[in-house]
């Protein structure tokens, strides 16, 4: 059946493409070339698989005809610039050798191609904002809408940034590698902002039909693991590690069996993975052995970590997350920040003076369609027993929100509002 068989394949390749791409950049040297070649392959599995049926490592497949288009181009290269037709027999011998080094440079396992790949998209030749969006694109396979949405930014802008990125790297011809030393250091902040938006695109999906992505949420991690392991007195790395490591802890018990939401303070924690936990607390204790104090990811690790040694959620340390959150601000003044820490606030000190804090975020221009303020919001007024108003910002929240699975669970909450109100 032609559907389902689409269907396998934008599963396939939203697991794959990103390895797929990252591979081929490491053959031709062109980030946007390699995802052309990438996107080649695609298209020639939508023409062929509704036919054949799907391969039995369909993975395996694509990454095999993207080579292959890899290879291709190598050679017209070469004969591109080789122009003696008398040196037809010599370059013969030639791109046979040429070709069985790049097919061993393919198979090479030395570095991880995702990681270089990370860090030619996080070139300082690009804007930071570029950076981010280029290697969301390119290493998460996310669409253009879906990295708009986690940028609280236009779709048409976050496309041009796309183009234009992947135009400057081919015409600056930046190398595929893994930078060092100062390089590296100057890179390092937008990397691991790239990495945790692309967690954050698992954590909680922005569009569609399910709740989690698990494979961004562990692609991320992965990356953060070897990003540690190349730079293990950056304390920044290890509280990203830490902050995804405790997060993804609770993932089984995000979601309940039908697909559906489970907030933090729903959830039953004996669902949560410990031994995720131990890792994270683990990274925390590295971050803060750097002696150079907490940053914004290990801040956030912190607040993360107050949840992960509550045994219950009546257990939680309010109080400490509400000064987290207020060393957090002072280093990150974003208007997010300060709707997370209405939050604390709200369970440390009471809902009527975190609404006050809230109100005076709502023509907040960046939170202009961020579903999660009036979600707050609504909260905060349900918790005031100022139903018909929590009814309202459970709506709006629900008509912001991309992701199906939250939009129900926002309309029931405006549901049950409604019922206490009559």
């Amino acid at each position: 059946m032609p559907s389902a068989t689409h269907a396998a394949i934008n599963a396939v390749w939203r697991i794959e493409s990103a390895k797929i791409i990252a591979s081929l950049a490491r053959m031709v040297r062109d980030v946007g070339l390699a995802e052309e070649l990438a996107q080649d392959a695609l298209v020639t599995a939508l023409e062929r698989w509704p036919e054949s049926g799907v391969p039995d490592n369909p993975a395996a497949w694509l990454m095999a005809a993207a080579k292959h288009r890899a290879l291709d181009q190598l050679r017209r290269r070469k004969l591109l610039e080789l122009k003696h037709e008398e040196l037809g027999r010599e370059l013969e011998i030639q791109q046979d050798l040429a070709m069985a080094d790049v097919e061993a440079t393919i198979e090479d396992d030395v570095g991880d191609d995702l990681l270089r790949l990370v860090f030619t998209a996080c070139h300082p030749i690009l804007s930071s904002e570029a950076r981010v969006a280029l290697t969301l694109r390119l290493l998460g396979g996310l669409t253009t809408d879906e990295i708009a949405r986690a940028f609280l930014v236009p779709e048409p802008t976050i496309a041009q940034r796309i183009v234009r990125a992947k135009r400057t790297l081919a015409e600056a011809r930046v190398p595929f590698e893994v930078p060092r030393a100062d390089e590296l250091n100057a890179r390092l902040s937008s990397v691991l902002a790239v990495i945790y938006l692309i967690f954050n695109e698992g954590y909680s999906a922005t569009a569609g039909d399910d709740w989690m992505r698990p494979t961004l949420c562990e692609e991320a991690l992965r990356l953060g693991r070897i990003l540690a392991e190349l730079t293990p007195h950056e304390p920044e790395v290890h509280g990203l590690v830490a902050l995804m490591e405790i997060q993804a802890s609770r993932s089984r018990a995000r979601v309940g069996p039908s697909g559906e939401p489970i907030l933090l303070l729903d959830q039953n924690r004996a669902r949560w993975d410990y031994l995720l936990i131990q890792r994270g607390l683990a990274a925390l204790e590295r971050a803060a052995a750097q002696g150079s104090g907490f940053g914004p990811y290990a801040l956030q690790a912190a607040i993360a970590a107050c949840h992960a040694r509550a045994h219950t959620a009546e257990e939680t340390d309010w109080m400490r997350i509400t000064a987290l959150y207020d060393a957090l601000f002072q280093l990150m003044p974003s208007p997010v920040v300060a709707l997370n820490r209405a939050v604390a606030v709200s369970m440390a000190f009471g809902p009527a003076t975190a609404l006050e804090l809230v109100d005076a975020l709502v023509d907040e221009p960046l939170l202009k369609g961020y579903h999660l303020l009036p979600s707050v919001r609504g909260d905060l007024l349900a918790k005031l027993g100022r139903n018909d108003e929590a009814r309202a910002a459970f709506e709006l929240a629900a008509s912001l929100t991309r992701n199906s699975r939250e939009r129900a669970l926002l309309l029931a909450r405006a549901l049950a509002c409604a019922g206490r109100a009559l």
